[in-house]
């Protein structure tokens, strides 16, 4: 048989399923590879290595698995977060922010095992952070080491329906103030309701101290009107009882919220231009700029798992993905026109959406694939086709985080539940949905050095900023640090600054042969890059190594092989 000579004009398909071996009448074949493992695919068409990681600093804890999530507080100023056990520290311009020499540091009321159900939203130098096993905070900032994070002290909502029972609340008195004590005339009460709201009669109040089943402390917030026994009374709908929103998001200038275990299909957006005023106006006229409580209706229970702002609200739900509006021609959203309708059936997990131009793009309920919501004009609605069609071998495990990197190459990455990094080279208008794995350099135990968290920051110049958490097993120890991938080098201009190493630190000075301050690689053979030249590997030893020749310009770190296999 004649040999042919295939053309292989772009790798824009990127990393095809083992399922496709053969499928050569597919037009996506030739533009496909076997593997493409530490190579990125260019939206070009083209394929290149991935550059390297610089080491930052190792998490607060190696022990415990740590989160990464971003904050941007201007175009010129933005912030990598560490969340760890009930710490807080932060990142910026590659580095972490110190305090008196030690790791700047905020205490939070989060737990290990709470940090990857943790979801944001933010406004200019506010951060609003949800999950349904605390009260909503927000985190603020006024300088590199000036962070607070608060519990939300919420307006007037929002509320549970009002009470239809005969039980009614006496009050001890009606004035605003504290010290004040609500009676109930049976059971109403239970421990974990301090801190909850309660409506009564036309005003309202804040739980401060529980007595029993029907006796609480209260501070009187608005003026009751009466002291006198009645039954118009109704609990707030976010406490320790019922559960807090575990999503949120902004919309049409309203803060959002959604699914607290006790209403989980439920959505509460705030008054318009007034993101902590809850105030639905209940028994009053309803104005358009007051807040708005509506449960989603289904046929099962389809707990929101995450809110996508875009030019309408999107929720995914376990069971399916509905679209906010206010109805007609783009109406703003209000109490008496909001509209929720049911686009697919596919469900979400509980991860957080990704926005990438007019598409948002989610991770479905088992994990598995990944999920393009986007309108469809066919159709006159949304449709979600599937991003991994061709490359289902690349999510086994499970996606467990996504991040966004919009330049220089728009690609999503992906954190996999066993650890390793998948990346998605993704523009729709060019036809390009081409998928690469990244395997870092170094080892966990007997296996890869694992990825367990990402996160992307813009700035100034014409790359965002990929940060990650990668663990390793360190001179016998395990080890979380906080790495970030080195920008894109297009020009290859200087051989001295390639960044093809990872965990890697750089030295530049006067000639040496000894570089020290490499404690965080001890005891592992490093690749070593000298003065633009490769050099024999060493291994690191009291945190230092000690080169053949001298040099001025150093590179050192783990290395890392690229392959990329055709169809």
């Amino acid at each position: 048989m004649a040999r042919v000579a295939a053309q292989l004009s772009n790798f824009t398909a990127g990393e095809l399923s083992p399922r496709l071996d053969g499928r050569n009448d597919l037009a996506k074949y030739s533009a496909g590879c076997a593997t493409v493992e530490n190579m990125v695919i260019y939206p070009h068409g083209a394929a290149a290595r991935r550059p390297g990681t610089t080491f930052i600093a190792e998490v607060k804890s190696s022990s415990a698995k740590t989160r990464l999530i971003p904050f941007e507080f201007s175009t010129t100023q933005t912030y990598i977060l560490e969340l760890g056990n009930q710490y807080m520290r932060f990142y910026r311009d590659n580095g972490q922010i110190l305090s008196g020499g030690s790791p700047f540091e905020i205490s939070t009321p989060y737990l290990t095992a709470e940090l990857f159900d943790i979801k944001f939203a933010q406004s200019a130098d506010v951060m609003y952070i949800t999950h349904p096993n605390h009260q909503t905070r927000k985190l603020s900032r006024t300088g590199h080491t000036s962070w607070t994070l608060t519990a939300v002290d919420f307006t007037n909502g929002p509320y549970l329906d009002t009470n239809t029972s005969t039980t009614t609340i006496t009050a001890s008195a009606h004035t605003v103030g504290t010290g004040r004590t609500f009676t109930a005339s049976a059971s109403t009460f239970v421990s974990t309701d301090v801190d909850r709201l309660i409506r009564f009669r036309d005003g309202y109040a804040k739980v401060t101290g529980f007595t029993s089943a029907t006796v609480v402390t209260v501070e009187i917030i608005k003026d009751t009107g009466s002291t006198s026994a009645s039954t118009d009374w109704s609990l707030g709908a976010f406490s320790d009882t019922t559960g807090h929103p575990s999503c949120v998001s902004f919309f049409e200038q309203r803060l959002v919220f959604a699914a607290t275990l006790s209403q989980p299909q439920t959505v509460f957006f705030s008054k318009s231009g007034d993101y902590e005023n809850m105030d639905a106006n209940i028994g009053g006229t309803v104005a358009d700029d007051d807040a708005i409580i509506y449960t989603i209706a289904s046929n099962q229970v389809n707990a929101i798992r995450f809110m996508s702002a875009s030019r309408t609200l999107i929720i995914g739900t376990a069971g399916g993905e509905f679209t906010v509006t206010g109805g007609g021609d783009n109406n703003a959203i209000t109490p008496t026109n909001i509209m929720i309708k049911k686009q697919s059936n596919h469900g979400a997990a509980n991860i957080d959406a990704v926005a990438v131009a007019n598409a948002t793009l989610f991770v479905q309920r088992a994990k598995r694939k990944i999920r393009e919501l986007a309108y469809n004009f066919d159709v006159d609605g949304y449709t979600a086709p599937d991003l991994t069609i061709l490359a289902e071998h690349v999510t086994e495990g499970g996606i467990i985080e996504m991040a966004y990197q919009e330049e220089p190459l728009a690609i999503i990455w992906c954190v996999r539940n066993d650890g390793e990094l998948v990346a998605l080279t993704y523009q729709r208008e060019q036809q390009v949905v081409a998928w690469h794995r990244h395997v870092f350099a170094g080892a966990f135990g007997s296996g890869n050095a694992v990825c367990e968290s990402v996160a992307v920051i813009p700035t100034e110049d014409s790359e965002y900023e990929l940060y990650m958490i990668i663990k390793r097993t360190i001179n016998g120890a395990t080890k979380r640090y906080v790495e970030f991938l080195n920008t894109f080098d297009f020009d290859e201009s200087d051989n001295t600054s390639f960044n093809f190493l990872d965990s890697q630190l750089s030295y530049s000075g006067s000639s040496a042969t000894t570089i020290s301050g490499l404690s965080h690689l001890e005891g592992q053979e490093v690749s070593i890059l000298a003065d633009g030249a490769t050099h024999p590997n060493k291994t690191v030893s009291s945190g230092s190594i000690t080169l053949d020749r001298a040099a001025t310009k150093v590179k050192i770190g783990l290395g890392y092989t690229s392959l990329l296999k055709t169809m």
